[in-house]
């Protein structure tokens, strides 16, 4: 067995009916992240029923953070992860707006690698990778090759791939079964991670692929919002941001329908589906400050370190209806 062969099962075990979610940055009004509180959420979180956590994605604004931000951010989490939890790195970039055409998408390759390189040196298990908006404007048979390309090239960072099917909306791109089929070719991809929002026919879709082509590959449920019925799809485990605050009933869920005790899972998804409308809601972007109020109204996190850099505030009736939430729906 070849070392990224190893690295591949290894992650692929660990998320086999595990929950890894989705962390969000502790910081000041200010923007500074909250090294204190970072450390504390890390402590609080790997000792939940987890298998691990994903930094440096959407839900911790990966793409905007420096390079100390991001050193910051997985030193706090490799010190309080277990043995067994795994370490997943977004992998990415956002495009320089100075630049056009080829050089804006050689230097956005360039600092793609660069993040995945860094995750690789921090220690990460396996990189989430951001979809590749930038080729866009490419042709189809361009762009579909580059999108191939763009995932070999990140894979040469030795860590395995997470494939990332991100709604358009919030900057994904619509993979054709073309290059999904290329792309879970791929001996270091690990699995897709879904997260189609309301679009049950491409969850649906993408996971008959998966189990019909491609059943050494692992589906990844990524919906908040159809958290249950994407483990009715196929999901085999989860990398969500709703797992950022409350994991235990997401995992129990989980565990729950792996061992067929389908009453038990019914109504905890009943459940965890309540907590999500209330979390992933208009303005959807949100999410991230309303995962960190959770956190802040049970005191998890100190007050001062709930804030977002995407421009949102919490008013006191949305804090209330998130924690009445909470306690309706048995959130733990």
């Amino acid at each position: 067995m070849t070392e990224i062969t190893h690295k591949v099962v290894r992650v692929k075990e660990r998320l086999h009916g595990g929950l890894v979610p989705a962390v969000p940055v502790t910081r000041y009004r200010n923007g500074v992240v909250h090294a204190e509180a970072q450390r504390s959420y890390a402590a609080y979180l790997c000792a939940q029923n987890i298998a691990g956590v994903s930094v440096w994605v959407h839900t911790g604004r990966g793409l905007h953070l420096s390079r100390d931000e991001r050193a910051i951010v997985i030193d706090s989490w490799k010190e309080f992860l277990k043995p067994d939890q795994i370490l997943v790195a977004g992998a990415g970039a956002l495009p320089d707006p100075t630049l056009a055409g080829p050089r804006r998408r050689e230097v956005w390759r360039r600092d793609s690698r660069l993040m995945a390189e860094e995750a690789s040196r921090a220690g990460a298990d396996a990189l989430l990778v951001f979809p590749p908006v930038i080729f866009g404007d490419l042709g189809e048979r361009e762009r579909n090759d580059a999108i191939v390309e763009y995932h070999r090239e990140l894979a040469e960072a030795g860590l395995p791939l997470i494939l990332f099917y991100l709604y358009e909306e919030a900057g994904g791109v619509r993979y054709s079964a073309e290059v999904l089929r290329e792309l879970l070719a791929l001996p270091q991809v690990a699995g897709m991670k879904m997260a189609a929002l309301d679009s049950v026919m491409t969850l649906q879709d993408v996971a008959s692929l998966i189990r019909r082509e491609f059943p050494d590959k692992l589906l990844i449920t990524g919906e908040d919002r159809m958290f249950g019925y994407s483990l009715m799809c196929g999901a085999a485990g989860a990398l969500v941001g709703l797992g950022a605050a409350f994991p235990n009933i997401q995992s129990d869920m989980i565990t729950a329908y792996m061992a067929k005790e389908y009453a038990r899972f019914v109504e905890l998804s009943a459940r965890v589906d309540g907590y999500a409308q209330a979390v992933f809601t208009a303005p959807m972007d949100k999410y991230v400050l309303r995962l960190l109020a959770c956190l802040g109204s049970e005191g998890i996190l100190p007050e001062e370190a709930v804030h977002d850099i995407a421009g949102f505030e919490m008013r006191a009736d949305e804090i209330e209806r998130l924690r009445s939430a909470i306690q309706q729906y048995g959130i733990y």
